[in-house]
């Protein structure tokens, strides 16, 4: 085994975003086909021999259906690549894309990878979230009891997340259209692979309305509230919307990732290199206030000081989220999801977070700025965060 070394990402790459509906523009297509055209397209761009991949890793969050077979495995085996390359399924919930990137990079750092593949999928469409339920409990009576009265959905631990850091109303709406108008002024074309489906080439985003404004938001009624979570929280203000929450869509995202020596000998121009990871837990009824921790984690491990960051990506399950990591990191408002996010650009779970990989990646190049640091809330508490600089 080779001793420690740099990980370096060549190109990040992901499908459009498709509404999670029947109707959207991906929904005519299984998860395998999906996934295995992205892989195509790096493969593709990058020039890469795919024989000489080490592993491919793949986030999925519900791995049942059409994504129970190790969705990875049969998207490499449905492009036509070598059958001596594995791949293997990995579920950190809303961070499981961005958790196989990280695994892929720290393995080729640790000297067990050379070249590695890391993405992830979830057409949410045709394998509907909490489909791996089978309608049991998935929690258990200890873990329950321990956070008795229970665990609650993660549209109330928006609502509480918004209530501790005393977010408007009017603040979340605004942010919401924000990410919308953002989005639509966003040039994604060097980070999207063409899909054909049944009914067409797509190549573009189609969950992105550049028409929202916080006055348009500010008519939606809160959707989270019911009769049980209401007598939970007497005092709660209300006030997560469909509007500041993620859309439920479809997509899928790869990276290829690989030791910088062997960047060198085989002639592939690196864009950006790994400098920190860190990974924590949190709250699990608050859920999703886990960025914050895992930023001053990262930056402590990497050593790098926020001030050098030019880009931020926070994932927008809510806008409570991003917002709540806001509070406590006063960075330019300007450089926290320049492109927009997951409010406007859509939420498939496993695939997210190599979309927002992607998404900085290529937003770091057209910038020019050195550091950038992506953060994913997940449920249960946890969070990821990934820091990597521009070469």
């Amino acid at each position: 085994m080779s001793p420690a070394r740099s990980a370096v990402v060549i190109d990040a790459v992901r499908s459009p975003i498709g509404r999670g509906k029947p109707t959207g523009a991906l929904a005519g297509l299984h998860a395998v086909e999906t996934l295995s055209q992205v892989l195509q397209g790096l493969v593709t761009r990058t020039g890469i021999d795919p024989g000489l991949v080490d592993d491919v890793l793949i986030g999925c969050v519900s791995q049942a259906g059409e994504q129970a077979a190790t969705p990875g495995r049969m998207a490499w085996l449905a492009a036509g690549y070598p059958s001596h390359v594995p791949a293997v399924t990995i579920d950190r919930r809303c961070g499981s894309g961005q958790q196989a990137i990280a695994f892929a990079a720290q393995g080729i750092i640790a000297g067990a990878y050379d070249i590695a593949i890391a993405g992830g999928v979830e057409i949410m469409s045709r394998v509907p979230m909490g489909s791996a339920r089978m309608g049991a409990d998935p929690f258990g009576p200890s873990a329950s009891a321990r956070y008795s009265p229970g665990f609650v959905p993660q549209g109330v631990s928006a609502e509480l997340v918004a209530d501790k850091w005393s977010l408007t109303r009017a603040e979340l709406d605004e942010y919401s259209a924000r990410s919308h108008h953002r989005a639509a002024r966003a040039d994604f074309t060097d980070e999207i692979v063409s899909i054909v489906t049944p009914h067409g080439t797509v190549d573009t985003d189609e969950t992105i309305r550049p028409e929202t404004t916080a006055a348009s938001l500010a008519a939606l009624k809160p959707v989270f509230r019911t009769d049980s979570m209401q007598s939970r929280y007497p005092n709660l203000d209300w006030r997560i919307t469909a509007g500041s929450s993620s859309q439920i869509s479809d997509g899928a995202s790869a990276a290829l990732i690989v030791s910088e020596d062997v960047a060198s000998r085989l002639g592939l121009e690196p864009k950006a290199r790994f400098r920190g990871f860190s990974v924590c837990g949190d709250d699990p009824v608050m859920m999703l206030t886990g960025p914050i921790p895992a930023t001053t984690a990262v930056l402590k491990r990497s050593g790098v000081s926020l001030d050098d960051i030019g880009h931020f990506e926070v994932n927008e399950a809510f806008a409570s989220v991003p917002l709540a990591w806001h509070r406590e990191f006063s960075v330019d408002a300007s450089i926290l999801n320049p492109l927009g996010g997951a409010i406007a650009l859509g939420h498939p779970l496993g695939a997210s977070g190599g979309r927002l990989f992607a998404t900085m990646l290529h937003g770091m190049q057209h910038s020019g700025v050195r550091f950038g640091l992506q953060t994913m809330c997940e449920a249960g508490g946890m969070a990821n965060a990934t820091l990597v600089e521009r070469v």
